[in-house]
């Protein structure tokens, strides 16, 4: 990477977070993917020879979890997915070069070419460590079946990160009072042999990589804590069968499998691969951008421009364990490393599990551009600050800055100028416009290497409310009499400011774009247009404009909030009966008990023969109960929770060797076993005999 301003002679990748192939999309993923499409769109503005790659995550835990549920094929699972990501991403004018997935065959030869590298170069190393086990289902349990408490904060967290708190990764046995996803008990730390990267090979390396990396505050302060401490080796391996095979010769690591977080970030290396293959090497090399010929090099200014655009969650991943893992397969380092605030909706945390979000193809089914969205992203906040999601903001940004400002002057000056000189008058334009251009020029670019991602889509929209004051104060309208030449030139200037914002917009408003430079009646296409255009005389002639933008009525946003808030509420008192119901179930011993234990439990299958009130007690009642060998009487507090006349004849079961005991005057030998606070008697499925043990 060359540090250098772009556009540089090298080429660039521009990559976002790999969607993990799970589950619908929603407005909160594609806030990553809509900056990252307008980053790549930023830099070809600048001529920077830009590819844009991303890929489908298909392995890990949730995916095996939630594929055996539904009956189907991990891959079957995930690939359907992988098919809607695929379909989704350009409605929303979000344009990969390449779009793979970690299953693909590129990948997994890749990811075994990058373990094969740190083995061969010793930076694995295997070690016994802790790892979670469910006796009773009787297996290892990864890291995404098994949650606790984070040993650094507290927090609720996953067997694999802090998710809760402190954003932290947790290596497998780190998490405590571990619990099994899979049958809601306490699970076991036992010793199992996994296979490390040894992260601290690399450390002063990362150490030195953090200073010159580039990106927003929160990617290159946050990993310090990691990579000053002492950093902890990773784990490359889970116990699992859906995933890429550990490539080692060791036979007892056969039945391993790479850590989701080794594969998916390769993915991006082999999606550049994919994309040079479709296109050929002359067009676009991708060992240009990922690889170098000399390890003394892995710094060198002739190396690729590498940019990543991820959610803050993941940040530790990319500017720690992923430039290690480069770094130990010859490649080339990350330029710069970009992280996203979070989304909520309507002032709440997003929750996909309380339907507390606004889908992707619900925003659609709305008939909304997607460009409107993609503005209301971008330009709703900084990189890092956290967008909060509502229909009321968002059309409020789209009446005020998108109808209001940037398509009000757009339609007004190309209208005005259609019917009074049938497109742009024939002059230059003045000098104050010209200059106001090529201003709105250099902050385009000066925020995009500052990586301003919202800057970049401020530009188009200042320079359009430059247009408005512009237009207001020379009133062209009054000059076409009084002074036909003046107001040739306004207007003149006027559609050159149009042009400057159809290119300047194009990053953030491709579909608008396009829209607008047709308007003009431009040859070519607005996305092969550059920043130099923006003065380009516009064509003498075009027709009457539409109005590129609508507004988006009151009675619009109370439905959809409407129907956003019954959803809502519907999910979350389903949820809240379930928490209910949870909440009256008795938490679990955290003692246990041994077979040997259990075994000296005596019950017996038995009928209830006689069941009368006792008298004084208001809860007591009298059973006579048959456990075949003999009739035992039994105290039980049924008395308010049954009908006594209705038992007789009715199964229970009968814990025999109870210590007998004596309630208001009426011996007890023995217990019936009930379930809940009504007592719901227990019986058997079948007609086993009476006085059958239980065991």
């Amino acid at each position: 990477m060359s540090h250098e301003e772009f556009p540089t002679d090298n080429p660039a990748v521009v990559t976002v977070g790999l969607p993990y192939a799970n589950g619908d999309l929603h407005v909160g993923h594609l806030r990553g993917y809509v900056t990252g499409d307008t980053a790549a769109r930023a830099l070809r503005r600048v001529g920077q020879q830009t590819a844009f790659v991303c890929g489908s995550d298909m392995h890990g835990t949730p995916i095996a979890v939630n594929a055996a549920e539904e009956g189907v094929s991990p891959e079957a699972f995930a690939m359907e997915y992988h098919e809607e990501y695929a379909e989704t991403f350009p409605k929303f004018n979000v344009e990969f070069d390449n779009y793979g997935h970690t299953h693909d065959e590129t990948n997994v030869e890749t990811t075994r070419e990058f373990v094969r590298s740190w083995i061969d170069d010793d930076h694995v190393v295997e070690k016994e460590i802790q790892v979670a086990y469910d006796p009773d289902a009787d297996q290892w349990l990864p890291d995404r079946l098994v949650e606790g408490t984070c040993p650094y904060c507290g927090e609720h967290a996953r067997g694999d990160e802090c998710d809760e708190g402190c954003q932290r990764h947790l290596e497998p046995g780190e998490v405590e009072d571990p619990v099994s996803t899979l049958t809601g008990n306490p699970a076991e730390y036992r010793e199992r042999e996994h296979k490390f990267l040894r992260l601290s090979h690399f450390q002063d390396y990362l150490q030195d990589f953090i200073d010159r990396m580039e990106g927003t505050d929160n990617a290159k302060n946050q990993p310090r804590e990691w990579i000053e401490g002492e950093l902890q080796d990773l784990c490359i391996t889970r116990d699992m069968d859906w995933g890429i095979d550990y490539p080692g010769d060791d036979e007892e690591a056969e039945d391993l499998v790479l850590y989701v977080w080794v594969d998916a970030p390769i993915e991006y290396v082999s999606s550049t691969k994919q994309y040079t293959e479709r296109v050929g090497a002359e067009e676009y090399d991708w060992e240009e951008v990922w690889t170098v010929e000399d390890e003394a090099e892995l710094t060198g200014e002739d190396n690729g421009e590498i940019v990543h655009v991820i959610g803050r969650d993941i940040i530790q991943h990319h500017a720690v364990f992923w430039p290690a893992m480069l770094r130990g397969a010859g490649y080339n380092e990350p330029r710069a490393i970009l992280a996203t605030g979070f989304v909520g909706i309507d002032g709440k945390a997003l929750s996909t599990s309380r339907n507390r979000a606004v889908w992707a193809d619900e925003y659609l089914d709305e008939g909304f551009h997607p460009d409107l969205f993609r503005y209301y992203m971008i330009d709703g906040s900084g990189m890092e600050t956290d967008v909060d999601f509502s229909w009321d903001r968002f059309a409020e940004r789209v009446n005020g800055e998108l109808v209001g400002n940037l398509g009000n002057f757009a339609y007004r000056s190309l209208l005005f100028a259609h019917r009074n000189f049938d497109g742009t008058p024939d002059t230059e334009v003045s000098d104050d416009v010209r200059d106001r251009i090529e201003t709105a020029i250099d902050e385009f670019e000066a925020a995009l290497n500052d990586y301003r991602i919202r800057d970049v889509g401020a530009a188009a929209v200042e320079l359009a409310d430059f247009g408005n004051e512009y237009i207001q104060r020379n009133e062209p309208w009054k000059l076409t009499d009084d002074d036909p030449e003046e107001a040739a030139q306004v207007i003149r200037d006027c559609v050159q400011l149009a042009k400057a914002c159809a290119v300047l917009m194009q990053p953030v408003m491709p579909g608008k774009a396009a829209d607008l430079w047709d308007q003009l009646g431009e040859d070519g296409s607005v996305h092969e247009a550059s920043l130099d255009d923006a003065l380009v005389a516009p064509p003498a002639e075009f027709g009457e404009p539409d109005e590129l933008f609508a507004k988006i009525e009151d009675e619009r946003i109370e439905e959809l909030n409407e129907k956003l808030q019954e959803r809502v509420e519907e999910a979350t008192e389903d949820e809240d009966d379930d928490e209910s119901a949870a909440a009256d179930i008795e938490a679990l011993a955290d003692e246990r008990i041994g077979f040997e234990d259990f075994g000296d439990l005596d019950m017996r299958v038995g009928q209830i023969e006689v069941a009368e009130p006792i008298e004084g007690a208001d809860d007591l009642a009298r059973l006579e109960v048959d456990i075949g060998v003999e009739t035992r009487q039994v105290v039980a507090g049924i008395k308010q929770l049954h009908d006594l006349d209705e038992l007789p004849g009715e199964r229970c079961i009968l814990l025999a060797n109870m210590e007998k005991a004596e309630l208001f005057g009426v011996e007890s030998n023995g217990m019936i076993l009930a379930a809940g606070d009504e007592a719901d008697l227990l019986t058997t499925h079948g007609d086993a005999p009476l006085g059958s043990k239980v065991q």
